[in-house]
């Protein structure tokens, strides 16, 4: 066998070596002998029934993991799945529907100039002013104006896409106040990591929806 093992290249005796689960590191003279010195059938055999023993306990391992019911509840539990639904009639209904509606065939306001300052492309629509501004004179090519045709249904202003009246809440006793059927809670940007997470886990015990929930809370 090794004078096999001698015509054999360096890539051949590392295959070899792999199957017999052996390390395949150091010179061909040291890989020579490594083979040399273990008959392939029994270490294949000893390869085999380790194999064989190591995939058994993972399998136990794994069956113990999923059996454990305790595990599984508390990892589902910590999962915020409640996601409130408003109590709205058929009038509230039918008016979001239509500014939903509306709202497609709106065009997007933005300041004059907006194209030629970066500051001013991220600000908000402010009216034109001056003689000769384009804008306000309403030219072909520039944007649109903000004209009261351009308003929506009077029944669904300031009502969220969802249907709730928005409240702003800084802390948990803010939430008191607040109906679950028709009103959600949004959350003040400047409230801390931890005042929300006691914010979030009043409104669950309400059972308010919170509209800006952070996931990292």
């Amino acid at each position: 066998m090794a004078e096999d093992y001698d015509n054999m290249t360096v890539a051949e005796l590392k295959v070899h070596l792999k199957e017999a689960g052996l390390p395949v590191s150091g010179k061909k003279a040291d890989l020579i002998a490594r083979l040399s010195d273990v008959g392939d059938a029994p270490v294949e055999e000893a390869v085999v029934e380790e194999a064989v023993v190591e995939e058994a306990v993972a399998e136990e391992a794994e069956d113990d993991n999923w059996d454990d019911e305790e595990d599984w509840d508390d990892e589902v539990s910590e999962v915020h799945v409640a996601k409130q639904k408003p109590v709205l009639d058929d009038a509230t209904k039918a008016a979001l529907a239509l500014r939903a509606e509306q709202k497609k065939a709106t065009p997007s306001f933005r300041r004059t100039e907006w194209f030629r300052y970066k500051r001013l492309s991220r600000s908000g629509w402010r009216a034109p002013h001056g003689m000769d501004n384009k804008q306000r004179k309403n030219l072909k090519y520039r944007s649109s104006l903000v004209r009261v045709g351009h308003g929506k249904v009077s029944a669904a202003h300031g009502l969220h896409p969802s249907g709730f009246r928005e409240v702003m809440v800084q802390n948990s006793g803010d939430l008191e106040q607040i109906d679950p059927e028709t009103e959600a809670a949004r959350v003040g940007g400047t409230v801390g990591r931890r005042k929300c997470g006691h914010i979030y886990s009043r409104a669950d015990e309400l059972g308010i929806r919170v509209l800006n929930r952070r996931r990292d809370v």
